[in-house]
Order: C-alpha cells, then structure tokens, then sequence
C-alpha cells in the first residue's frame, strides 16, 4: 500500500518508490496486489505494463482513500479469444446450478459467521439454505442477507447506512473484488459478461457473482474490529486479509490462493456442465481467526 505523495516506476523487475523518506525497492515477485491509496502518487506507463504481464492487481483510491478502480489487462491468458467464446456458451442451465452453488456457499459461510457470534439467528439461515431453489429462483440468498447483517450488527443496522461498519465492509468488499476481477482476466475470461449480476453499468459482473462466497470473511473480521475509528490502521487490516489462511478442497490456504483456486474451479464446472468441479471455501472460522489481525 503506498499511502503518502510518491513516484512509482520499474526498474530491472523491481517497483522503485521515491518520496520525501528515500527510496524503497520491492521486487515484483513478492506483490500480489498494490494499492495506491494516495491521489498524490505517480506511476510510470513501464511499471503498469510490466505490473499487468505479471497478473499483479492494482487498486486506485479516491480522495477519500477509499477503493475507487481495478487495472486490468484487456488480455489475460494466450487464448483469451476462446474463453470468450466459450463463455457465451454457457447455458441458462448450468449458470443457473451454478449460482445456486454459489448462493449455498455464501448463506453457509453467514451461518457459520453467525454460530461464531453466537447468534441465535443461525437457525433461520439453516432454513434459508435447505429452501434454496434451481438459481435462486425465491431469493434466499436476499431473506438471508437481512436476518444474517440485522443479527450480525443491530436491527436498526442497515448496508445503506453512513457509519464505520459499512466503511469498512465495502473497503473489505472493494478488496476482495479487485482480487476476484484480477482471476477472471488472468483465466482469459470477461468481467462484464456475468452468472447472475448482469448490470450493463457494471464493468465487474462476473467478479461480483464469484466473490460472494468469500464475503462472510469479511464480515467476520468487521464484527470483531473497534470501528471507533475507520483509517488507515484498520485499512490495512482489511487489506492483510488477503493473506489470512483459509481452508479450501480440504487444505489451508493463503486466501488470494484460496480465490485463484475457487475461480478456476467454477470455470471447470460451466465449462464442463457439471457443478461437482466447484471447490468452495469451507467456513472454518477457527483456522481463519488464528492468524488474527483483530
């Protein structure tokens, strides 16, 4: 994260930063994502190709240094042309039993964010879950939503609101969907062209039906932080999450691993008409808290 006014450029596969303190040197194969939080710092054109050859994700922030744009490359693999192809293939069907995959993952994810809290709401998402119907035709995935932030933070707690939590929970989400967009592209896929999000304002459609899964996670972190205040501290704690260990296909992983590994999965399955591809994360909370940033 680079938060102060600076001049980032390239040199020999390092990012060279220069500011008021000197000059600091970080080798491209240690980055997985930079974020550039100040409105005051500069990047050479050498340093975004070479950053983009190298599938490192690079997020803007606003004025208010809160996430405001992704860079991407327009092609992310050599046979990005066929992918294309390909996803335009895909089926209502499978799209369809994919997303209710998806919808199962993220409600299982609350649930267990909610027994963690020792919420007695839990139950009713337990319910919500064995109601889920061919690509959420009634919903649960919207009934779930209410009853899981309502039993998370107050019922007078709403995604609408102007306060810390939401803050942090959309820093958190803006994260986590510049990693998701960056695996999209990286597998040679379209962003815009979605599973169930189909804004046609939307440059991210398809990154936001895939992150939904990992949303809980954040959630989680946003309900154990003293959201007092909201500033860089916290920031960086939503940013570390990155590297927090979760478990996925049974290991531990890394969570930017754990999303590389997800994404491809979903991919195998409407590439191949068969949600058994999918390999989810598992909601081990306990595992995910240990490396703890709270």
């Amino acid at each position: 994260m680079v938060s102060s006014s600076s001049k980032l450029d390239y040199k020999m596969d390092y990012l060279v930063v220069r500011n008021q303190e000197g000059s600091k040197r970080v080798h491209l194969s240690e980055i997985s994502v930079l974020i550039v939080e100040s409105t005051a710092v500069s990047l050479t054109a050498y340093l975004l190709c070479e950053l983009a050859k190298r599938k490192i994700d690079i997020v803007f922030c606003d004025e208010k240094r809160c996430p405001f744009g992704t860079f991407l490359p327009y092609f992310g693999n050599h046979d990005t042309s066929l992918k294309f192809r390909k996803q335009l293939q895909w089926t209502s069907d499978i799209k369809g039993f994919v997303w209710s995959e998806i919808v199962r993952s993220k409600i299982s994810g609350q649930m267990a964010v909610l027994v963690k809290n020792e919420k007695t709401e839990s139950d009713m998402l337990y319910n919500y879950l064995n109601e889920i119907e061919f690509a959420d035709l009634t919903n649960r995935e919207g009934h779930a939503a209410k009853v899981y932030f309502n039993a998370l933070f107050g019922k007078t707690f709403s995604r609408s609101q102007e306060n810390n939590i939401n803050a942090a929970l959309n820093y958190g989400y803006s994260v986590l969907l510049s990693a998701v967009a960056r695996e999209v592209v990286a597998n040679g896929y379209a962003c815009q062209l979605g599973i169930f999000h189909d804004n046609v304002f939307n440059q991210f459609n398809l990154a936001c039906d895939l992150m939904e899964p990992f949303r809980p996670f954040i959630d989680y972190t946003v309900s154990k932080m003293d959201l007092t205040v909201f500033e860089h501290k916290e920031k960086m704690n939503m940013v570390q999450l990155l590297n927090k260990i979760v478990l996925i296909d049974g290991k531990e992983q890394y969570m930017l691993n754990a999303i590389k590994i997800y994404v491809k999965s979903v991919f195998e399955a409407l590439n191949e008409n068969d949600i058994s591809f999918i390999k989810g994360p598992e909601y081990d909370l306990q595992i995910y808290e240990n490396d703890s940033v709270f």
